[in-house]
């Protein structure tokens, strides 16, 4: 007789099942409580398998279409064995033992809870506990069959799907879709659909978040219930949704052999452990999935002082120096960045190097053409103004001109078919390597001792592709190992270093991902030169990444006026600001703007590490006219508004239980506001009218007493 294990926690509804034949089964994982009907005995028999799983040499059990990873091998070979039901200092915690009998493959499953908030995260660890080797192609972290299950209507009209398309210049860049727009429209009888395509989202490499964050969000329009989710790895990752037999699944996991050219050979007592995965719930729209998510990611994330301070950065890269440093440029911009009020100011890249550096990264030794008396009278006059000095580093690399690379065995690098990887005239270093590692905690040893640096921007600008051949199953293989060391190696920094900021740069957002963001305290989010553009990405941000992680520039330019220097201020406001721009040829009025804009943020940004995001008016596209942002906090609303190009001077803003109340609003920047807004208590929203485009402004809202 089956039986059921039924948990309900933090406003999740769980239901497992153990056959009579011991096979595991999640049937439900969802904010609306089960509803057994909507399960047949037949659906059960051929799906929803707690976990999906691949071995060589051995057949499907069912009928499989295309390359969806579903009815894998040992997916239904899985036998329940035992489990528990704990609590830590997270929150509850289960742990599922499975086995297959026949290979004595054994599966360790955690899902851990966090208190207050309805997440779970989830990884596996397989073991190979029989006595002769199994190569392992895939495993899924979260694999859930019956996405659709809740409401009447056909699933092709009530799914919503949120993607977070990224790209260089381009990130958090969201676009929906129904299932009928990616191809999956309900042709055949429900209960038999098994079609060859499926919707799949794949990153293959080591950029994590080149073409998609590694997250996205699913909605049923019709029950108002949404699934949303993070994996959470620095490298290749997959998630698919697709169909079979009557139901719709979605499958997350990390490397996998079709999409990323990943496996894995275990031998008898060799073991697996998966790429981690967080998976939440939500009755409440994107808005609250999203909040939900940023509690998470702030209660999984490295505890720094960074995150609590909140400090402003100055960067001398972004439409200002554009790595050509030297002691002569450096000097005027380390005075205004002081005037202004900024608190780090970081030397970017360039500094290395006498002319072109972009191949001869990887020696990290100061050029005394830049520098004709060292770098440390630069940052030393960084230091006697205040600030804290900050350098630009790029660990992961070396180029082919570098005189070290040209020294050092293959060993060091990555290698495909016997021959080192190029990308970008730079090789990929293999941190796999314990000398590669000590090397670069030299070099970081010697950057903090000699120049007294209290801050990095690691930047990373190429792509190896899949991986390595070297002392690797698989190339795919090889590039996971060097990311999980390449992690190690970050942990083993802020061990030593617990004060030291680092920032997480990658082309600016290529890398927004939890594996490197549960450690690094900041995250560039771009390199857009353009300031309007900007307003989007900085918008979107806190969808991808925490508020008081996310570096956005602010880049007043000489040739801009002062409405312009507001709109680079208010980009920023709500997040980490990145300043930058020429502030040593920027008039004294756009000075000034600046100063009152850091000034303004220093008052509020001690909200900034407990606030929660929401767009009122909806995520932003790049050709909006109209974009907003907001944090909540539990006493006020910060809300950032921009205008770009466009016919319409006045919008009406609703803000979230705002209807019905009175509301206290202040423009808290600029001071000169010269732009009408009125609150509508019965609509619960902000009327502002902004009568010249690409205008910016920045509110403060407190909610009074209804009416």
């Amino acid at each position: 007789m089956e039986k059921q294990i039924v948990i309900e926690e933090n406003g999740i509804h769980i239901v497992f099942e153990i056959e009579e034949d011991r096979s595991f089964k999640l049937l439900h994982f969802s904010a609306l409580p089960f509803q057994k009907e909507k399960i047949t005995q037949a659906m059960k028999e051929a799906g929803f398998n707690f976990i999906e799983m691949n071995l060589y040499g051995f057949d499907r059990p069912h009928e499989r279409h295309g390359n969806k990873y579903i009815v894998t091998s040992h997916g239904f070979r899985m036998k329940y064995v035992s489990h528990t039901d704990e609590r830590n200092e997270k929150g509850r915690v289960l742990k599922f033992l499975t086995t297959d009998e026949e290979t004595d493959m054994q599966v360790e499953s955690v899902w851990q809870f966090y208190d207050g908030i309805p997440i779970v995260r989830m990884e596996h660890r397989v073991e190979n506990r029989g006595q002769e080797m199994q190569t392992l192609d895939y495993i899924s972290t979260f694999n859930y069959m019956g996405i659709e299950k809740e409401g009447v209507k056909r699933q092709d009209e009530k799914l919503l799907l949120k993607l977070p398309h990224n790209g260089w210049q381009r990130e958090m860049n969201w676009k929906d879709y129904t299932l009928k727009d990616l191809g999956m429209d309900l042709v055949q009888p429900k209960e038999i659909q098994r079609s060859s395509n499926h919707f799949h989202v794949s990153n293959t490499g080591n950029w994590s978040s080149k073409e998609f964050l590694p997250m996205a969000y699913l909605e049923n329009q019709e029950t108002g219930s949404s699934l949303y989710w993070q994996i959470e790895q620095n490298g290749s990752w997959h998630w698919e949704i697709g169909d079979q037999n009557g139901h719709l699944y979605l499958a997350l996991g990390g490397p996998n052999e079709l999409y990323s050219h990943w496996f894995k050979n275990l031998k008898p007592g060799e073991s697996f452990t998966t790429v981690p995965a967080a998976v939440g719930v939500s009755l409440g729209g994107f808005d609250s999935s999203i909040a939900e998510l940023t509690k998470y990611r702030r209660r999984i994330r490295r505890k720094n002082q960074d995150n609590e301070t909140c400090k402003i950065i100055f960067n001398d890269y972004m439409n200002c120096l554009f790595a050509d440093p030297t002691t002569e440029k450096e000097i005027p911009l380390v005075d205004e960045a002081a005037k202004a009020g900024c608190e780090y100011f970081c030397i970017d890249a360039g500094w290395y190097a006498k002319g072109f550096w972009w191949d001869a990264v990887g020696e990290w030794k100061e050029s005394r053409e830049r520098f004709p008396n060292g770098l440390r009278e630069v940052t030393d006059y960084i230091r006697s103004k205040g600030m804290i000095p900050g350098i630009w580093l790029e660990p992961e690399v070396m180029g082919i001109n570098c005189e070290l690379a040209k020294k050092l065995p293959d060993t060091w690098f990555f290698v495909r078919h016997g021959k080192r990887i190029y990308d970008r005239s730079r090789y990929q270093l293999d941190y796999r390597n314990p000398e590669v590692r000590e090397y670069m905690t030299s070099v970081v040893d010697r950057l903090i001792q000699e120049y007294g640096i209290g801050y990095i921007k690691m930047d990373y600008n190429i792509e190896p592709g899949i991986g390595t051949e070297y002392l690797a199953d698989s190339p795919g293989e090889g590039m996971l190992e060097h990311e999980r060391a390449y992690l190690k190696w970050l942990d083993s920094l802020f061990e030593k270093y617990p004060e030291l900021v680092i920032e997480n740069c990658s082309s600016g957002g290529l890398r927004i991902d939890y594996a490197m963001l549960s450690r690094y305290s900041i995250q560039s989010t771009s390199d857009e030169e353009d300031y309007r553009y900007y307003a989007t990405i900085a918008a979107n941000s806190p969808s991808g990444l925490t508020p008081e992680q996310s570096a956005v520039w602010s880049y007043p330019l000489p040739d801009g006026d002062r409405e312009a220097t507001v709109f680079n201020m208010v980009n920023a406001m709500l997040l980490r600001i990145h300043q930058s721009g020429r502030l040593d040829k920027i008039s004294d009025d756009e000075k000034t703007l600046v100063k009152e804009g850091l000034d303004c943020y220093k008052s509020i940004r001690g909200d900034i590490k407990n606030a929660l995001p929401f767009w009122p008016l909806g995520l932003s596209d790049f050709d909006d006219e109209w974009v907003a942002l907001g944090l909540r906090t539990e006493e006020k609303i910060y809300l950032s508004v921009w205008r770009r190009s466009g016919n319409t001077p006045c919008i009406s803003i609703p803000i979230p239980n705002g209807r019905g109340k009175n509301a206290e609003v202040i423009c808290k920047y600029p001071s000169f506001s010269e732009s009408a807004y009125e609150w509508n208590p019965g609509a619960g929203s902000l009327s502002v009218n902004f009568e010249r485009e690409n205008m910016a402004r920045f509110y403060e809202i407190k909610l009074c007493e209804e009416n």
